[in-house]
């Protein structure tokens, strides 16, 4: 029985001590970090910074953000659909209808609230 988890175990210890030797290898072999003030302190495309840069965002960049992924999805379903289209003929433009017809309605349902004004 040994004998036929014999390689899955070799395989395991392997794969557990890879990580840790390599850290533990590159530790020695990398040059050392010497910290200056020009070094630590935060970039800002390649300019000083103007202000700190830890401050609250508004909604309004994370509605966009959701709004990304959102149709970023939506493309990702489209092509699939487009690929197939000639198997899927009738049901899956009445799938595919359905699907985009979710999505304009909730574009529209944003639209009227002003979710989108200030872009």
């Amino acid at each position: 029985m040994l004998n036929s988890y014999g390689p899955i175990v070799i395989f395991a210890v392997i794969a557990a001590l890879f990580a840790p030797v390599t850290l533990w290898i590159f530790k020695y072999i990398r040059p050392s970090f010497r910290p200056t003030p020009e070094k630590v302190m935060p970039y800002e495309c390649g300019i000083t910074p103007e202000s700190d840069s830890r401050h609250r965002y508004t909604v309004r960049f994370y509605v966009v953000a959701i709004l990304f992924v959102v149709f970023d999805v939506e493309t990702v379903f489209l092509y699939p659909w487009a690929v197939q289209y000639q198997a899927l003929m009738p049901y899956g433009l009445a799938e595919m209808g359905v699907f985009l017809g979710i999505l304009i309605v909730g574009y529209i349902w944003l639209w009227k609230y002003g979710a989108l004004d200030w872009i």
